[in-house]
């Protein structure tokens, strides 16, 4: 058997305020293709950042065999730096390039090393993901989704001996998730993978999940995983349900022993009254009849006390995993009001009215966020009650703590109040008074989503730019459920076509070349 790319040792990680996302993990990661899953704030980024070595522990160690390469969920791009930057070979290229006019400087042919052909191999990359060979163009040029799709081919070319990549298909649109998906089939070496897309997670060789500070691997991908947890899950259910027959029954077999044990003591009572008998014999049938009845009382509460720890341990086998509960209030939107007029830079219009449900769609590099940033900042705006979620979760101050992030969409109302609220965010004690800057992706989500949802007065128009990129499968779920209450106008864009599907759209709108067009 393989010897595991990555090895935990009882690891653990906690923040300078305190907060502890991994706790006592042990485990490893094979050879081959992982995606690592789990709820949102279970910290599956912060261990990345722990394999890849980017932060060190509190705690325990991790050994990964060989060098590991990561590629973060939030890109931090510098817009002056070129392809050649994000693939990781600038400087071979550069070397190259000056050795070929004639300069023959040592340190040229270090950088250099073997790879001579660094700039062919970096042209056949991104064409094989679709993308120009130039590998000279301005990062600032890319979308999103192609400087993504760029950054994940820039791992697979430098060849570190473990890859890792948290939710690489963020901002991807169809075609590009594709390719993307082809990069991860076809991919060699040690693969580790955080992603909520369910066809990416179909392609690994097997499926490690963070849960409750514990990490447990299985062979299989994603449904696969489903299916053997549902399957023990429900086995689980049914341990429980014995557990908690026997209790039943312990409990009812101690409370007739205490009846028969009461009726006994009123009998000697009543013996005592009837001076039936001599003092001696009296005491004697006493003594003996209290440590009978003092053991078989010991007895029936010990078997109770047994019975009551299997239910406590069959109960913690049975998942109750936390979601979003999301209860949004009525906007007050009427059929006829005119909220917003969305425009093509280069033509054609849709005005946004009544509580209406639009989807805008178009390729990677289109313009899709561009036209909601123009939108949100007045372009088009019929109404200031507007809440925007945009796409790299930026609006949120590094500096302030949760609660105060949070009170600036509703600071009429009481902090315990919105204490309240945030807990059905799942954020809850003291996460409300941590600090925004060290909140992991999937809370700083959620944080950004509570300040959008929880807004006094509500928003009467929302915008969200990829809402389920950073959400775990169920809160996805959840956020379905709750836009779907929603009385307020919708816009969103997504790439995640079944979410739109799901959200009931009057319209899908599609920028192309520039011009918004209404598909159907």
């Amino acid at each position: 058997m393989p010897s595991p790319a990555v090895v935990l040792r009882d690891l653990t990680f906690s923040w300078p305020d305190g907060a502890t996302p991994i706790a006592g993990v042990s485990g490893a990661l094979g050879a081959a293709r992982t995606g690592l899953v789990g709820a949102n704030g279970a910290g599956k980024s912060t261990l990345l950042r722990l394999v890849a070595g980017l932060l060190t522990p509190t705690s325990g160690g991790v050994a990964v065999t060989g060098v590991a390469d990561y590629l973060p969920q939030r890109l931090t791009l510098d817009t002056h730096l070129t392809v050649a930057h994000l693939l990781g070979v600038r400087a071979q290229v550069d070397a190259v390039r000056a050795i070929a006019d004639g300069d023959v400087r040592a340190e040229l042919f270090d950088v250099v090393g073997d790879d001579w052909d660094a700039e062919d191999r970096a042209r056949a990359a991104l064409g094989s993901i679709g993308l120009p060979d130039d590998v000279d163009r301005v990062v600032g040029t890319l979308s999103g989704g192609e400087a993504v799709l760029t950054a994940v081919t820039g791992v697979r070319l430098r060849g570190a001996d473990v890859a890792l990549l948290d939710e690489p298909t963020n901002n991807l649109d169809g075609a590009a998730r594709e390719r993307l998906h082809e990069l991860v089939r076809t991919w060699r070496g040690a693969l580790v993978v955080v992603s909520h897309d369910r066809e990416l997670l179909e392609l690994v060789d097997e499926t490690a999940e963070l849960r409750a500070g514990a990490l447990e691997t299985y062979g299989g991908t994603y449904s696969q995983y489903e299916s053997f947890v549902e399957a023990r899950q429900e086995a689980a259910r049914r341990a429980l349900r014995d557990a908690e027959a026997v209790l039943r029954k312990e409990k009812a077999d101690r409370i007739k022993l205490q009846e028969r044990i009461a009726h006994s003591e009123r009998r000697g009572r009543q013996d005592v009254a009837d001076a039936r008998y001599v003092k001696a014999a009296i005491n004697d049938r006493r003594n003996a009849a209290e440590k009978s009845q003092a053991a078989r009382r010991g007895q029936a509460n010990a078997k109770e006390e047994a019975a009551r720890a299997a239910v406590d341990a069959a109960g913690r086998q049975v998942r109750d995993d936390d979601r979003i509960v999301v209860d949004l209030p009525d906007p007050g939107v009427g059929a006829g009001r005119r909220l917003a007029v969305l425009r093509g830079p280069a033509g054609g219009e849709h005005v946004v009215q009544g509580p209406e449900r639009v989807a805008l769609t178009g390729a990677n590099g289109s313009g899709k966020t561009t036209l909601l940033e123009k939108l949100v900042g007045g372009d088009g705006l019929l109404t200031d009650r507007v809440g925007y979620l945009p796409q790299r979760l930026d609006l949120l101050d590094d500096a302030a703590t949760v609660l105060d992030a949070v009170r600036v969409g509703a600071p009429e109302v009481a902090p315990g109040v919105l204490r309240g609220r945030l807990a059905r965010f799942l954020v809850r004690g003291d996460a409300v008074d941590r600090p925004v800057a060290t909140l992991s992706g999937g809370e700083r989500f959620r944080v950004t989503l509570a300040r959008l949802l929880l807004a006094d007065p509500p928003a009467q128009l929302l915008v969200l730019d990829e809402p389920t990129n950073n959400l775990d499968l169920a809160s996805a779920d959840r956020l379905v459920e709750a836009l779907g209450a929603y009385r307020g106008a919708l816009l969103v864009v997504s790439h995640d076509r079944a979410f739109l599907d799901r959200l009931g759209l009057d319209a899908e709108l599609v920028i192309a070349g520039g011009i918004l067009s209404r598909s159907w």
